[in-house]
């Protein structure tokens, strides 16, 4: 005897995210910051006896909210805040040779200086992108197995052991691409310089970071143990 089938309603609307205030604006806040870093990379300045490009005022500002996001939302969230600041810096620097081609106003003289911000080598371009991806993800990374091995403690030493990494990979990956045929000494140097005050940036910073860490983990009532996730860095949708 053969039985009819129920009929079946509509399909269950499917479940809407939360949308959280505070990681919105750390996400913006960390893109504005990555693509800032590569136009104030032109600037280059001197303190005392040291040689700086202007993007390592701004760069460790990323490392602090990687590590923000990794501490209050987990690995998976900030891998997609980092593939978001790896497309949008793409997209700028692509929109940007787009603008460089277009004919130029017979009155405007700005052409050369123009070209000097936006037209960085497709080397040194390609070097930046792949250097933050593979220094960002390093450093959420090693964030996010951290916490769950200490149980949550001594944020200060993980945020400083996971930019130490971070920022060696990204200049690991940096250096040889953008300025391959330098000496390798002299590679070397600008290397550690590099990676010493970036993390020493970070030190200075600790105290702010901490309030913040403490008063978003308070206002989102969240503390995110990534236990059972992929860090597949490929895995972008799994949030």
């Amino acid at each position: 005897m053969q039985t009819e089938n129920p009929i079946q309603g509509p399909p269950a609307p499917r479940q809407r995210v939360a949308l959280s205030v505070p990681f919105v604006l750390m996400a913006i806040l960390f893109n504005v910051c990555l693509i800032a870093s590569n136009l104030f990379e032109t600037k280059i300045f001197t303190a005392g006896m040291l040689t700086l490009t202007g993007g390592v005022i701004i760069f460790p500002v990323s490392y602090i909210l990687n590590d923000c996001i990794v501490e209050v939302w987990g690995y998976r969230k900030a891998r997609l805040v980092i593939w978001s600041g790896f497309a949008m810096n793409f997209f700028v620097v692509a929109m940007a040779q787009i603008v460089r081609v277009l004919p130029a106003a017979g009155f405007w003289d700005g052409g050369e200086h123009f070209d000097y911000i936006f037209g960085m080598a497709p080397r040194v371009t390609l070097a930046s992108l792949l250097a933050f991806l593979s220094g960002s993800t390093v450093n959420a990374y090693i964030m996010s197995r951290m916490k769950v091995a200490s149980h949550g403690r001594r944020f200060s030493f993980r945020a400083v052991v996971s930019s130490v990494a971070g920022e060696t990979v990204d200049s690991l990956v940096f250096f040889p691409i953008a300025f391959w045929g330098l000496a390798a000494d002299e590679m070397v140097k600008m290397m550690l310089l590099q990676i010493f005050l970036k993390t020493a940036y970070e030190v200075v910073i600790l105290p702010v970071t901490n309030i913040v860490v403490k008063a978003v983990k308070k206002y989102e009532g969240a503390d995110t143990f990534d236990t059972s996730i992929s860090y597949n860095p490929f895995k972008i949708m799994d949030i």
